[in-house]
């Protein structure tokens, strides 16, 4: 995606996320190594990164090269990267080292048997760094497999200050207040919402925060693991509660069909691009990015966000996501990519992105100076603060055939429901029969 979540420039927000834990303190600490030992050696990373994200990670790999005397190479997948790193360990041609961003996806790998458990210095380096959130996701079957280097909020509502304060509206507290605030934005002129409806992902990440702080996390958890079915009343209820967003053409910039026709990018223009349609946005702190980069907006001033508000009395949502690096044993210079994993695991190598922008990182020793500005750094902290809290994507968790593939399983029929919001009950049924598929798989 461009890919889904993270791929488009993960930009600088602040997060209000009122949660328990404290963050740690500490600077950065070095990799070790320095004495060239891997010089002459070559190792090949594959993850979804393109465009500016690729570029940014590249500094992190030649830092790594600076440090280590390896040369890295780096393969973008696309959207698809379960696909095309089973076509290359098929060919014979497997990456050493994949950046993956689904927790699903980790899982699959692992079952087929083609990761390496990482090494005892990045383990005890998670233990030591990281909330322990991060090492479950980052484990099967209790050994861990994964390292999350790179982190997402997708708690965020980004709007355009001056659509709200032309229409007198504030950032509401509550779904219920935002759906009425959407009302008043619209009376003023601009439609409320831009929903990027063509990518199936960012429709998932919708329910989810719907989802959680409805349901609660409990049948959350239940939900990702389909523990619980998706016929359960709390699913339909959800989907009902966002289907009233969906069948409101005066919430949604050119209704229904051009949603279905608007990408990721294409929504956030519709807020702060040049000819703003819509005055707000709901997707990840990301956004801030495109804002950013491609459409001059200060953060802060002229793009602004509020956290994904309380759905029916319930807490309001934090849900996150990330890119975790695995090592395939395939790869031709396994013992130099479980190297690499260890630098990613420290903060000199979170501080390399952090201070080139578009980066979270989940390590809890990488100084906050280490970010470019007072936003990231808030939002940096917020992220740290929130400890074991945080909920991973939901569809991220699902086998990809179900939650990561295009024109499949809940993107599609997500995208079906909002052609169609009329029946939450049978969107349930046909989600609930696509899972049952996929879990068995």
């Amino acid at each position: 995606m461009m890919r889904r979540r993270t791929t488009l420039l993960t930009g600088c927000t602040a997060l209000a996320l009122a949660l328990g834990a404290t963050a740690c303190g500490g600077g950065p600490v070095a990799a070790g190594g320095g004495d060239k030992a891997l010089s002459g050696q070559t190792v090949t990373v594959a993850g979804v990164w393109s465009g500016s994200e690729q570029k940014n990670f590249q500094k992190v790999l030649d830092a790594f090269t600076a440090k280590t005397g390896a040369k890295t190479q780096f393969v973008s997948t696309g959207d698809n990267v379960s696909t095309v790193v089973g076509s290359k360990i098929e060919g014979g041609n497997a990456p050493d080292v994949v950046m993956v961003p689904q927790v699903g996806v980790l899982q699959q790998f692992a079952k087929k048997g083609w990761l390496k458990p990482l090494s005892a210095t990045t383990r005890q380096t998670v233990d030591a760094d990281y909330a322990s959130v991060w090492k479950k996701y980052g484990s099967v079957d209790g050994t861990l497999y994964g390292l999350y280097f790179k982190a997402a909020h997708k708690s965020t509502v980004w709007y355009s200050p001056d659509a709200l304060t032309q229409a007198g509206v504030k950032a509401p507290k509550t779904y219920d207040e935002m759906l009425k605030a959407g009302h008043t934005v619209s009376d003023s002129g601009l439609a409320a919402f831009a929903v990027a409806g063509q990518d199936g992902w960012t429709l998932t990440d919708w329910f989810e925060n719907i989802y959680l702080s409805q349901a609660g996390p409990e049948k959350y958890d239940a939900l990702a693991a389909h523990q619980l079915k998706w016929t359960d009343p709390s699913v339909v209820r959800a989907l009902t509660t966002l289907g009233k967003l969906f069948k409101d053409r005066q919430l949604i910039a050119g209704g229904r069909k051009e949603a279905l026709n608007t990408d990721f990018p294409g929504s956030v223009e519709k807020v702060f691009g040049p000819k703003p349609e819509a005055g707000m946005v709901y997707e990840g702190d990301f956004v801030a990015g495109v804002a950013h980069d491609q459409f001059g907006k200060t953060i802060g001033k002229d793009a602004d966000f509020f956290p994904f508000p309380a759905v029916d009395g319930g807490t309001a949502p934090v849900v996150s996501g990330g890119d975790a690096a695995v090592v395939l044993k395939d790869g031709k210079n396994a013992k130099a990519g479980m190297k690499l994993l260890e630098y990613l695991a420290t903060p000199e190598a979170a501080a390399v992105w952090a201070k080139a922008g578009g980066f979270l990182s989940p390590n809890k020793k990488l100084a906050l100076a280490s970010y470019g500005d007072d936003v990231t750094r808030a939002t940096a902290k917020s992220l740290v603060a929130a400890g074991d809290s945080v909920r991973f994507d939901m569809s991220d968790q699902a086998p990809a055939v179900f939650g990561g593939t295009k024109g499949t399983g809940e993107w599609k029929l997500l995208q079906d429901f909002l052609r169609d919001p009329s029946n939450p009950k049978a969107t349930a049924a046909a989600l609930e029969a696509a899972a049952a598929k996929a879990y068995q798989g």
